[in-house]
C-alpha cells in the first residue's frame, strides 16, 4: 500500500499534492473505495452537499441577495464594527495582492469582499460575491460551509472542495462568535491561489477572529464571550440562558427591511428570502409542504431538501415559530406580523387604524410572484375599504399616507362626500394633480420607445 502524502507539502509542494488530492477526488465520485486522503468528516460533507443537489461540475452558487442589496444588510450586521480592523489585518488590496479576505453572516452568505483587482476578477468567476450563498446547501463543501458545519477553524486546498472549479484554491475559515452566548455570527474566510496559501495563514485568521470577537463585545457595551455558551458543533443557536429560548412576538414584513422582533425586544434582520417564506407561511394556515414551497420559492428548479435546510436556518434563528409537517407557524403565532394586523383590522371595521398600520407594501422589495401577489392582495383590500367606508376621516387619512397618496378614486369618493370646494378635498387634489400629469407625461414617452 502505497504511503499516504504528507499534507504538509500544500506548504512545500502545492500543485503536487494538489494533483494528489484531484485523482482522489475522481476516484471517490466515481464510486471507488475509500481514499485516506479524503477524511470521513470531509466526504460525509461532500455527500450531504450531492444531497442538497450541488453537482461537483456545478459552477455558480445560489445567490440570497443581490450585491446592491447586500449594502442594507451590512449596517445592521454586528461585524460592522469589526471590518475597518480586519481590513488591516488581513486585506491583500496592493496591485499584486493574491488573496481574499472574505467575511459571511451566521448562514454563509457574503456580506463582504476585499482584495486586489485581479483577485476580485478571480472570485467573480466563481461568483465569488456578495449576496452568493456558500453554505454547503448553496455551493457545496468548501471552508466556509465547514466553519459552519464544525464550529471550528477549518482550511481546506484543492480538491477537498467538492466542486471542480474550486480546486485551484486554497481557502482558510474560522466562525467568529457571539460575545454573549457564544452563538455564530459570521464567518471570516482567507482564499487564494494554492501558492499563497502559508503555515501562518490559520494563525492569523484565528488573531483576525480574536479582535472581531473583541470589538463586537466592544460594541455590545464591554459583553465577554461565555466559554459555557460555546457547543462545539453545535450550529449557530443561540442559548439565550435558562435553557428557554425567548420567542418571536412580531414580524415585520411590510416595507424593505423585514425583521423579527424578539420578547425581549432585540430586531433581528431578516434575508428577503426568509421574510418570502414567512410571508407564505402566514398566509395559509393549513401549511406548505417541502415541494409546494420550493416551487413556489425558485420555480420547476426548486429541490425540497433546499427547502429543508432553509427551514432549518430559520428555526435556528427564530426558535420554536415554525412548526414542520407541513410547514407552517406555529399555532399561537401565526397573527405576529404587521401584515396580518393590517388585515385584522380592517376585517373587524377598524379600517382607519389599519390605515395608520399600513406604512409600506409587503416585501417591497420581492419580485417572487407568490409574494406579488399577497402584496396586491393587501394593497387593493386596504384601498377597498377605505372608498367604501364612506368617512370623511378614513378617506382623509389614507390621502395623507404615502400608500393612498395617489388613488384618484379615493380622492373623488372624498369629493362625493365633501363637495369640490371643501378644504379637505382641496388639500389632496393639487398632488393628485401632479401625481396624475407624471403619469401622462410618462405614456407618450414609452409609447416613443414602443415605435
Amino acid at each position: 500500500m502505497a504511503a499516504l502524502p504528507d499534507p504538509s507539502l500544500r506548504f512545500t509542494a502545492p500543485h503536487e499534492y494538489a494533483r494528489v488530492l484531484r485523482a482522489a477526488h475522481e476516484q471517490v465520485l466515481d464510486g471507488g473505495p475509500h481514499r485516506p486522503e479524503i477524511p470521513p468528516a470531509l466526504l460525509a460533507s461532500w455527500q450531504r452537499s450531492m444531497t442538497l443537489g450541488i453537482n461537483p461540475d456545478q459552477q455558480s452558487p445560489r445567490h440570497l441577495n443581490e450585491p446592491s442589496d447586500v449594502v442594507g444588510l451590512r449596517r445592521t450586521h454586528r461585524l460592522q464594527a469589526a471590518m475597518p480592523a480586519l481590513t488591516d489585518l488581513l486585506a491583500d488590496e496592493g496591485s499584486d495582492g493574491r488573496h481574499l479576505l472574505i467575511v459571511t453572516d451566521s448562514d454563509g452568505q457574503v456580506l463582504w469582499r476585499s482584495g486586489s483587482r485581479s483577485a476580485l476578477r478571480m472570485a467573480d468567476s466563481l461568483e465569488f460575491v456578495e449576496g452568493a450563498d456558500w453554505s454547503e446547501a448553496g455551493i457545496g463543501t468548501n471552508a466556509i460551509s465547514e466553519a459552519l458545519a464544525t464550529g471550528r477553524p477549518v482550511q481546506l486546498f484543492s480538491a477537498e472542495h467538492l466542486v471542480r472549479a474550486h480546486h485551484d484554491w486554497a481557502c482558510t475559515a474560522a466562525p467568529v462568535r457571539d460575545p454573549r452566548t457564544g452563538s455564530i455570527v459570521g464567518v471570516l474566510d482567507v482564499s487564494g491561489p494554492l501558492d499563497a496559501l502559508t503555515r501562518d495563514t490559520m494563525r492569523m485568521v484565528r488573531c483576525a477572529v480574536r479582535v472581531a470577537e473583541e470589538l463586537v463585545a466592544r460594541n455590545d457595551g464591554g459583553a465577554r464571550l461565555s466559554p459555557a455558551a460555546v457547543r462545539p458543533g453545535s450550529g449557530s443557536r443561540p442559548d439565550r440562558g435558562g435553557g428557554q429560548d425567548v420567542a418571536v412576538s412580531s414580524l415585520e414584513l411590510l416595507g424593505e427591511r423585514p425583521a423579527a422582533v424578539f420578547e425581549d425586544g432585540r430586531r433581528v434582520p431578516l434575508t428577503l428570502r426568509r421574510a418570502e417564506i414567512l410571508a407564505l407561511l402566514e398566509s395559509r394556515r393549513q401549511g406548505w409542504s417541502a415541494d409546494e414551497l420550493a416551487f413556489e420559492l425558485y420555480g420547476d428548479a426548486g429541490s425540497p431538501a433546499t427547502i429543508r435546510i432553509e427551514m432549518h436556518r430559520i428555526r435556528a434563528a427564530l426558535g420554536a415559530f415554525v412548526a414542520s409537517n407541513p410547514y407552517r407557524l406555529k399555532p399561537g403565532s401565526a397573527r405576529t406580523s404587521d401584515a396580518f394586523q393590517v388585515r385584522e383590522l380592517l376585517t373587524t371595521g377598524h379600517i382607519q387604524q389599519a390605515v395608520a398600520r399600513y406604512t409600506a407594501p409587503l416585501l417591497s422589495r420581492s419580485a417572487m410572484l407568490a409574494v406579488e401577489e399577497l402584496r396586491l392582495e393587501l394593497d387593493t383590500a386596504v384601498a377597498d375599504s377605505v372608498r367604501a367606508s364612506g368617512s370623511v376621516d378614513v378617506l382623509a387619512a389614507w390621502l395623507a399616507t404615502d400608500m393612498g397618496a395617489g388613488d384618484t378614486e379615493a380622492l373623488a369618493a372624498l369629493k362625493r362626500l365633501v363637495g369640490p370646494d371643501d378644504p379637505r378635498y382641496l388639500a389632496f387634489r393639487p398632488r393628485s394633480d401632479r401625481l396624475e400629469r407624471s403619469l401622462l407625461e410618462a405614456r407618450p414617452e414609452k409609447q416613443s420607445r414602443k415605435a
